[in-house]
């Protein structure tokens, strides 16, 4: 009796866009850095294909930021820059919310590498001659561009508000940028936690628990100089503090060589201690 195997959309996918397999696969150290590019280049379409498959991906990162700012401006800025004048407080939340797109959009990276595992795709990878690191660095790349996306939605909502940059386009892009780098180092802490959680609702439980001390704990919504002592410190060494600072001195004008070294500094450390243990439990598991 002849069986008959189905295949999921993602396996469809997976199968398009990623090299063939040869009858034994080769190691990564024998792939070239043109073998890479082109392996992450056949990944991140793989992705694409994906979110195309399943547009509802993509409505966090379309009404996010909407939903965030709209909250924030006429619940808070009411409180902290006075009645009536939210304009002032769009100015200042919405720099800061570049750096929360970036880390909650981060936290989506762990909870897919975690499901591709349960639906079997990186069975399909594992017999493939391609670099374990490429199936990662494809994902940071797809969600890099995702974040791109919400940075434009943010941006766009706070014009409507009365956002306004008083320094320019260039300092503009430039606090894009520096959110992008740190947003990218950020996803090497969640891709982690989805190869080391069971569940992907595990990864996102565990997420929050990060989540939700680094963003209120910080300068995003409201001055330090309002907080009590020890939660200034606190916010002092906080990272998305010194993004935050870095972007909003970008945009509004001000010092902002402190901050930006600071946020590069801390994307460079976190990159450089999760990468390496990421891609080594992503090839154990592989």
């Amino acid at each position: 009796m002849s069986t008959v195997t189905t295949k999921s959309p993602n396996d469809t996918a997976a199968t398009a866009a990623a090299p063939a397999a040869g009858p034994h696969p080769a190691g990564e150290g024998r792939i070239g850095l043109r073998g890479n590019l082109r392996h992450i280049g056949a990944l991140v379409r793989r992705n694409t294909l994906q979110i195309k498959q399943d547009p509802e991906s993509m409505f966090d990162v379309l009404f996010m930021p909407i939903i965030f700012t709209l909250l924030f401006v006429f619940v808070f800025g009411g409180a902290i820059s006075g009645k009536g004048n939210q304009a002032a407080y769009v100015n200042y939340v919405v720099p800061g919310l570049m750096a929360m797109m970036g880390m909650n959009i981060a936290m989506a990276v762990g909870t897919g590498v975690n499901d591709d595992f349960k639906k079997g795709v990186m069975d399909r990878f594992r017999s493939m001659p391609i670099a374990r690191s490429s199936v990662l660095l494809a994902k940071i790349v797809v969600e890099i561009g995702r974040m791109m996306v919400a940075i434009a939605i943010l941006l766009t909502v706070g014009f409507i508000l009365g956002l306004s940059i008083k320094t320019s386009v260039l300092d503009l892009l430039l606090s894009i940028g520096l959110s992008a780098v740190f947003g990218a180092s950020l996803m090497w802490i969640f891709i982690l936690l989805g190869l080391t959680m069971k569940t992907a609702q595990a990864v996102q439980g565990m997420a929050m628990l990060v989540l939700m001390p680094l963003q209120f704990g910080s300068s995003i919504f409201a001055p330090p100089s309002t907080m009590p002592g020890w939660l200034q410190s606190f916010t002092d060494y906080n990272p998305l503090s010194n993004l935050a600072d870095a972007a909003r001195g970008l945009i509004n004008g001000g010092p902002v060589a402190h901050s930006v070294w600071m946020t590069l500094a801390w994307s460079f450390a976190i990159t450089a201690v999760t990468m390496p243990l990421a891609v080594r439990k992503f090839r154990q598991k592989t």
